[in-house]
């Protein structure tokens, strides 16, 4: 037999057996449905297996074929792992950096200046989600996570504990002079912050302040916390938000804070750098870890 592996035929086989289905595999592998039929019925010549059993209206996995996807699956998983290594050693010198997409907004990137002049050899990828990232599958070298701190598997550094305050626009203020004037203002609310008590949410500064009798869930409800400082920004309510994703607004004037340093509270939720533990063998991404812990440092 020809020991020449015909490596191109299974990824075909793996692509049509995930889809179960010639013509959505075709349309992934951008093919055409007859290549993709060619390119089966070549494997199981070649070896002399049915790998799946064809009717006009639907396509199932032989036996032979259940045996070996999981192998072949791995095979190229293996495959994906050596091109992004691969990748990486000629892509050096960037830095891949996925951060909460309000964080890299407010802290990140008035801050950039600074990496850029510290740094200059490295250049930068900024990855903004709100999502958590597999740094491998989504070739991230390092992300700034708020949350709990509690990622498994992974280094994780404490960046910013921070206090949350009430913040609304400077012509707002002059109607806010305690927390009782809260009563006639609209609440503008981070929705993720609803749902759980860990992050700064209305419903924990009303009760920390004593004011039980303020619905804490009427007002304006914002999916983006960026939007959500827009808001308070444009003076459409007050908004309760960690020191971090403000102190630039503040120090502009675009916000105030109507308490001062009064009425404070200090949520769960923090922001941490997190990276994988090989990422301490990375110099860029030790270079950025250290860089931004030296930006929160007093």
């Amino acid at each position: 037999m020809n020991e020449h592996i015909p490596i191109p035929a299974f990824r075909t086989f793996e692509t049509a057996a995930r889809h179960l289905s010639f013509t959505r595999a075709a349309a992934e592998l951008n093919i055409t449905p007859a290549a993709v039929s060619q390119q089966i019925r070549g494997l199981e010549e070649f070896y002399g297996v049915s790998l799946f059993q064809r009717t006009t209206r639907s396509l199932a996995l032989t036996d032979a074929a259940k045996a070996i996807l999981p192998s072949v699956r791995e095979g190229f998983a293996t495959f994906r792992e050596a091109h992004d290594r691969l990748l990486a050693e000629t892509a050096s010198d960037v830095l891949t950096v996925s951060i909460y997409m309000t964080l890299a907004e407010k802290w990140l990137i008035p801050r950039l200046e600074s990496f850029r002049t510290a740094y200059p050899d490295i250049d930068i990828r900024i990855q903004a989600t709100d999502e958590m990232v597999d740094f491998r599958r989504d070739r991230v070298d390092v992300a700034i996570r708020y949350g709990t701190g509690e990622y498994p598997g992974v280094t994780v550094i404490p960046l910013i504990t921070e206090l949350a305050f009430p913040v609304c626009s400077p012509k707002l203020a002059n109607a806010i002079r305690s927390p009782d004037d809260l009563r006639g203002q609209t609440l503008l609310h981070g929705e993720w912050r609803m749902e759980r008590d860990v992050g700064a949410n209305w419903r924990l500064w009303l009760r920390a302040s004593g004011l039980t009798d303020i619905d804490a869930s009427r007002g304006m409800r914002f999916n983006m916390e960026n939007l959500l400082v827009q808001a308070a920004i444009d003076g459409l309510g007050v908004a309760l938000m960690p020191e971090s994703l403000v102190a630039g607004d503040i120090a502009t004037g675009r916000l105030v804070r109507p308490f001062g340093d009064r009425h404070e509270i200090a949520p769960e939720f923090s922001a941490y750098i997190v990276y994988p533990p090989e990422g301490e063998k990375n110099p860029n991404v030790v270079a950025f870890r250290d860089w931004a812990l030296a930006e929160v440092k007093p």
